[in-house]
């Protein structure tokens, strides 16, 4: 079979043309498949942020449904430069007169000045070693001696020098490297003899004192850094180790750090300076209201989000993905029933709907919220509230419980929206295999009409030719004759 090198080239006939409009009719169906396709994309995207806006409604309503929201407490300081304060659910309310005599700090001791913080100290070597505890000084009026009382749950710090680290410098970073309670600086005081090793603990309070002893044979480092507080012999205290003193009420208290969390039951004291502070620890209904307006905020970003996904436009005639979508008025109507259902009241006195503490209904479908009315519910009835809210420990009741359940229903195993995403996904599912199936069959099909046009291309350029060879030859012999 002679070869065809486009087609339409040999019959002079405009088959590609016609080979193409063929194919064009042959897909139109797939044209069809892929416009359902996106039909469900579309609608499987509305879903996804149908999902999210419950998603948000369940955080809020999980907030809400926490009995340790309405456990909550508050302290604050009528003087943030004095102290600073964080209380638990265990923290009892009032108000606490709190003077703070004197601040925690850390001991710092300077050695003798050095001409060069480079040069080496003596020769040989030696092994510092720094005991923390608690020195007691001499009481003249009781007649008892200076001691230091060694703490035993301190770890001492032991730090080896040698030739190669012999030096102000290196000594530094020799008891820096330890990692054993103690930071050393080196600091220039201007002297002819400027360079001071300062040793300073790294905790703060009357425990952790430093008794420095140097043993070996370099005894030039025992001259610079023995330091023995009882015998009063030693490097030059810069800063004393000390507790916090305080008073709450009048009553004495003493800490070794300014994080005090053992005064008040379930309040922490940051201490920040000497001074008097008045520290009120109240219920903290701030976190409450905030959770409330949370959940106001969800649900009318529920309904905003279906009223969008459901809109028609009587211009294009046209919806939106969820129009008439019976799941999404399905979770709608459960949802607003359980925020208007009652809860089961045990006394007259109970909070029993939604509106008691001003979040209510308007006529549009949304929530709105009477912060005033909230603040009163909460000042007059925090208990009400919360059983309204959380229910009781032994219970599944209170709407913010309640409402987490039924999104979990909604959107879980099982649940109505994750049932029908589930069914819309399978349904791009079959139609990506059934436009493969039909792809391959229209391109079976077309393959065997190029290859019909192509047997024809092949047919008529030999019929052209047959043709073309008759014609001259007659045209020859006509001219012959003559």
């Amino acid at each position: 079979m002679a070869s065809i090198s486009s087609l339409g080239v040999g019959s002079k006939l405009d088959l590609s043309g016609l080979l193409k409009d063929l194919e064009n009719t042959e897909r139109q169906p797939l044209l069809a498949l892929k416009a359902q396709a996106a039909s469900y994309t579309t609608k499987l995207s509305a879903y996804g942020k149908l999902q999210d806006s419950l998603a948000a409604l369940k955080t809020a309503s999980s907030k809400l449904g926490s009995l340790d929201l309405f456990q909550g407490a508050k302290a604050s300081s009528s003087f943030a430069t004095v102290l600073t304060a964080s209380a638990t659910a265990s923290a009892v309310a009032g108000n606490y007169a709190i003077k703070v005599s004197q601040l925690a700090q850390a001991q710092s001791l300077a050695t003798a000045g050095v001409v060069d913080a480079k040069a080496a100290i003596g020769t040989g070597a030696a092994t510092i070693t720094i005991d923390f505890g608690t020195f007691t000084p001499a009481d003249v009026g009781l007649g008892t001696p200076a001691s230091f009382a060694v703490d035993a749950g301190h770890k001492p710090a032991v730090v080896a020098i040698d030739a190669n680290n012999n030096t102000l410098e290196g000594i530094r970073d020799a008891v820096n490297a330890a990692k054993a309670g103690v930071t050393a600086s080196i600091v220039n005081d201007g002297s002819g003899a400027p360079n001071r090793l300062v040793l300073t603990s790294d905790a703060t309070g009357e425990t952790s004192s430093m008794k420095i002893s140097v043993s070996g044979s370099n005894t030039d480092l025992g001259t610079l850094l023995n330091h023995d507080p009882v015998a009063g012999v030693g490097l030059k205290e810069t800063a004393a180790a000390q507790n916090a003193k305080l008073t709450v009420n009048g009553l004495e208290i003493s800490s070794a750090t300014n994080t005090v969390s053992e005064s008040l039951q379930g309040v922490t004291l940051n201490l920040v300076k000497a001074g008097e502070s008045t520290l009120t620890v109240a219920r903290d209904t701030a976190s409450i209201s905030s959770a409330v307006n949370a959940l106001v905020t969800a649900y009318n970003g529920l309904l905003s989000t279906g009223k969008a996904l459901t809109a028609y436009d009587p211009d294009t005639k046209t919806g939106s993905p969820l129009t008439g979508d019976s799941t999404l008025r399905l979770l709608q109507v459960r949802i607003r029933e359980a925020l208007i259902s009652p809860q089961v009241s045990g006394s007259s006195s109970d909070l029993t709907v939604l509106s008691d503490i001003g979040v209510s209904f308007q006529k549009d479908g949304t929530l709105s919220l009477d912060s005033v009315k909230l603040e009163k519910a909460l000042s007059t009835n925090l208990e009400g509230v919360g059983k309204l809210l959380a229910g009781t420990a032994t219970d599944k009741a209170g709407y913010g419980k309640q409402l987490t359940a039924l999104t979990d229903s909604l959107t879980g195993k099982g649940g109505s929206l994750l049932v029908a995403t589930e069914g819309v996904t399978d349904a791009i599912k079959k139609l990506d295999k059934q436009y493969d199936a039909m792809d391959t069959r229209i391109n079976s099909t077309v393959d065997r009409y190029r290859a019909q046009f192509t047997q024809l291309d092949v047919l008529m350029a030999k019929m052209n030719n047959t043709t073309a060879y008759l014609t001259a030859q007659f045209d020859a012999m006509n001219g012959s004759k003559k």
